[in-house]
């Protein structure tokens, strides 16, 4: 009996096999899951102890971690695999890469130091921030004292849609939260891509993740990237599971929530709207990647002495100015940005290497300049997207700078949308309508131009076309501005609309006559024709309980 009773005390671990207390187990347990699941991709390729059913849970992707509730399973790794596991951490994914690179002069390292950018990852992947304090940027949304910050320091993560352009920040600050949550261990992280996931992927992922909530009581933070892939079918699949808290979702879009999101996720989800990036803001992201590459930043006055005197065989150096280029160009995206300075890196120390590889060459300096951004970057990116929010935006702002009569403005916005790839005929049309709704009578050939330059674009096409299109867009806004018949037809549809019971009949004067027996009945009977325009409103043209009513001054009733 007494055999019986010491061994309940005990309680085995099923990750280490090891036996415990009752009362420490769940705090070991925890311990062991949290060490089981950030290395559960190398688990899962060793040769599992148990039957073949169990070897199978531990085949997941990548793409889809297995549940540490399935990780239990899983047999204790070799120390030969532990080994293994450390040396591919060390030179594993840039998540924990925090800017102390290899010494390029130590023995045996005759290369120059950017050579390490020739690997498989590209830099903004390798440098991309695992702690807030090294996020730069979003100030207004997760700087110190935002409440966004106290939830994410207090690891209480309210379910998220990260809205902004690329390269603002929106997968980073969710691989932020995921590092911050591994490390706790209060919960699990997984990561899907809406891209070329699939419902059924979610479904597993959401059957794991109740499991975890039952058995250890950890929550399971979701996130799905370019979420609006999703259709709207696909997006009801995550509602009841956010809605009672299995699952706290996180997901990342380039495109305007409020069009490509359903609107019962989005009551159930906060909208943060990340800017693009500023200038200062980009060149602290450029500082963080000179000092990870331990590039020599050359200022103005060293660019104008010997470079050679300044960096050495083994050193590589960078003008100020091609970094101030950088931040300039990318138009506030970090990976455009962090992946150009790569490319220019890499493409002087591949020439520089061509040099000296010839006969009679010394040694020569590497020096990254000005030209070599440009050549790599071409020309600013232009954030456009013809069937997304950038469309609607700019083809406003062009609509209300021609309102406002102000060509410079009007110019600008025309040149952003033509030289985003916008189809010129769209806004030949939109000043067609310009044309009638701002300018109407008070330039009534306006609307003549804008017929011509649309059929001008129609027949030679772009680029020839935008000059045409330029022409119109002065024109109209250099043009007196009139909307007395735009109102004026808004308040007839304004007055049908309100009107209670049936029409008003057409009358009988006013009515089409073409045989005698209409004519006899007062079809058309003492309609009289007026060549000109008499100033006042003709009463008996409108129906009987609508005379008195100048809809050009008419103000709709309120019902």
């Amino acid at each position: 009996m007494a055999e019986k009773v010491s061994e309940s005390v005990s309680v085995k671990c099923p990750v280490c096999a090891g036996d415990f207390d009752p009362d420490s187990i769940n705090a070991h347990l925890d311990e062991c899951l949290q060490s089981a699941d950030v290395h559960h991709h190398t688990a899962a390729r060793e040769e599992p102890s148990g039957p073949p059913s169990k070897k199978a849970r531990t085949d997941t992707p990548d793409t889809h971690p297995a549940a540490a509730v399935f990780s239990v399973f899983q047999s204790r790794p070799k120390a030969s695999d532990q080994k293994h596991r450390t040396e591919s951490e060390s030179s594993g994914p840039g998540l924990r890469v925090t800017g102390t690179p290899e010494c390029p002069d130590a023995p045996g390292a005759s290369s120059p130091r950017a050579l390490k950018l020739n690997n498989d990852k590209p830099l903004a992947e390798v440098l991309r921030p695992s702690t807030l304090e090294e996020y730069f940027g979003q100030n207004k949304l997760i700087g110190e004292q935002t409440l966004l910050r106290s939830l994410l320091q207090s690891q209480e993560v309210p379910s998220l849609i990260l809205w902004g352009p690329p390269g603002c920040g929106k997968t980073t600050l969710a691989h932020i939260i995921a590092s911050s949550i591994k490390k706790k261990g209060t919960g699990r992280f997984v990561t899907l891509s809406a891209t070329s996931a699939s419902t059924s992927d979610v479904r597993e992922v959401i059957k794991q993740a109740q499991n975890e909530l039952r058995l250890f009581k950890r929550k399971t933070i979701l996130f799905i990237d370019e979420i609006h892939r999703f259709n709207k079918s696909q997006q009801d699949t995550f509602l009841p599971h956010v809605e009672c808290g299995t699952i706290t979702l996180i997901g990342a879009t380039t495109e305007n929530p409020s069009f490509q999101v359903n609107s019962a996720l989005l009551s159930r989800c906060r909208v943060l709207v990340l800017e693009r990036l500023s200038v200062e803001a980009m060149g602290l992201i450029l500082r963080r990647a000179i000092d990870f590459l331990g590039l020599q930043v050359l200022n103005g006055d060293a660019v104008e002495r010997d470079a050679s005197e300044i960096c050495s065989e083994s050193q590589v150096c960078i003008e100020q100015k091609a970094l101030d280029t950088v931040a300039h160009l990318c138009d506030g995206d970090a990976r455009a940005a962090l992946n150009g300075l790569q490319l220019a890196v890499q493409a002087c120390v591949a020439q520089v290497r061509t040099a000296s590889s010839k006969p009679h060459a010394g040694p020569q300096p590497i020096t990254v300049r000005e030209q070599h951004i440009k050549e790599g970057l071409q020309r600013s990116h232009i954030l456009y997207d013809k069937a997304g929010e950038e469309h609607y935006n700019c083809i406003s702002a062009l609509h209300k700078s021609m309102r406002g009569s102000e060509p410079n403005a009007a110019l600008y916005w025309l040149a952003r949308m033509l030289e985003g790839g916008e189809d010129p005929l769209y806004v030949a049309r939109r000043l067609v309508r310009f044309a009638s709704e701002d300018i109407g009578l008070a330039d009534p050939a306006a609307l003549t131009q804008a017929v011509s330059a649309f059929q001008a674009c129609h027949f030679i096409g772009m680029p020839e076309c935008e000059v045409i299109l330029a022409q119109c867009v002065v024109y109209m806004t250099r043009a007196p501005k009139s909307v007395e018949v735009y109102k004026a037809y808004n308040n007839v549809k304004c007055c049908l609309r309100k009107h209670q019971g049936p029409l008003p009949a057409v009358p009988l004067h006013l009515r089409n006559a073409p045989t005698k027996l209409m004519k006899n009945l007062g079809y058309a009977k003492g309609y009289k024709y007026n060549p000109n325009y008499s100033g006042p409103v003709e009463q008996e043209y409108l129906p009987e309980e609508l005379r008195g009513v100048n809809f050009f001054t008419w103000t709709p009733p309120d019902l």
